[in-house]
């Protein structure tokens, strides 16, 4: 269930369906690297202003599922503006600082983005562009990514189904919340 706070700035409502702690798993797979299957673990949080703050870690995994090394960390700034246009500035680990943008779905909860701009420390890799799509799908965040370098034309590299995580303070407050239930417990369903 997606779920709006009120202190949530209006311009960001359409964005709602990202806000909150993601974890879960994918697979990467680009030319020049090894496939590997990969955990993930996904911030989106609000303050109140005009921006969502955006934080990802990822780390490729062993065929337990065991976390084996760092893959990539990204964080990042994303807005709505007019006509439901998204806007994000986002800063790679690798040394790259990217524009994206993109547009919200009509009637649905998804965010197809591409790169306007890319920026690159001489210590990063070749990289020159790509694109995203993210998407809300009976209650968890699924994204694809594509990329592409000088050498590499764009083909999808990364995509992930994400779990929504909930703290212990968020399963107090549902529980604060619920509605006064009989002794026996069978009358509720009922």
């Amino acid at each position: 269930m997606i779920q709006i706070p009120s202190d949530l700035h209006p311009d960001l409502v359409p964005l709602a369906f990202l806000l909150g702690n993601w974890a879960g798993a994918g697979v990467t797979d680009f030319p020049g690297a090894e496939k590997a299957n990969f955990g993930q673990e996904v911030s989106f949080t609000h303050d109140g202003r005009d921006f969502l703050e955006y934080h990802s870690h990822t780390w490729i995994l062993d065929s337990e599922g065991n976390k084996v090394k760092p893959l990539e960390s990204e964080s990042g700034f994303w807005r709505v503006g007019k006509d439901r246009k998204v806007d994000v500035v986002m800063v790679r680990d690798d040394g790259v600082v990217e524009v994206w943008y993109g547009e919200l779905a009509d009637k649905k909860p998804q965010i197809d983005l591409a790169t306007d701009a890319v920026a690159r420390t001489g210590a990063s890799g070749p990289y020159s562009g790509g694109k995203r799509l993210y998407g809300y799908v009976k209650s968890d965040l699924m994204w694809v990514g594509e990329k592409q370098t000088p050498e590499v034309p764009l083909r999808p590299y990364m995509s992930a189904q994400l779990k929504k995580v909930v703290s212990p303070e968020e399963v107090a407050e549902m529980a604060r919340n619920l509605p006064e239930m009989p002794d026996d417990g069978i009358a509720f369903f009922k």
